[in-house]
């Protein structure tokens, strides 16, 4: 199971949880679900328009030592200390 199936999973059990916790505030069946739909919805969203912003922003990624960005295949710090 990859790292976005388990937290797709875990995203989907909390808003389970919060409609349920909708549920025995007295709250009707339908406008629970709409509300957990509208709230799951809203979360890819923007979660979808982070990681578009962040490629756009950084192309070739980030250096997994020191956190710069990459440019030319390179990470400006680790490399020029090897």
């Amino acid at each position: 199971m990859s790292m976005s199936a388990k937290r797709e999973w875990i995203l989907i059990a909390g808003i389970m949880l919060f409609m349920i916790g909708l549920l025995g505030t007295g709250l009707a069946l339908i406008y629970s679900v709409i509300i957990a739909v509208v709230i799951y919805v809203g979360i890819k969203v923007y979660v979808g328009r982070k990681n578009l912003k962040l490629r756009q922003q950084i192309p070739e990624g980030i250096c997994a030592h020191c956190g710069n960005k990459i440019t030319q295949g390179k990470c400006p710090n680790c490399d020029i200390q090897t």
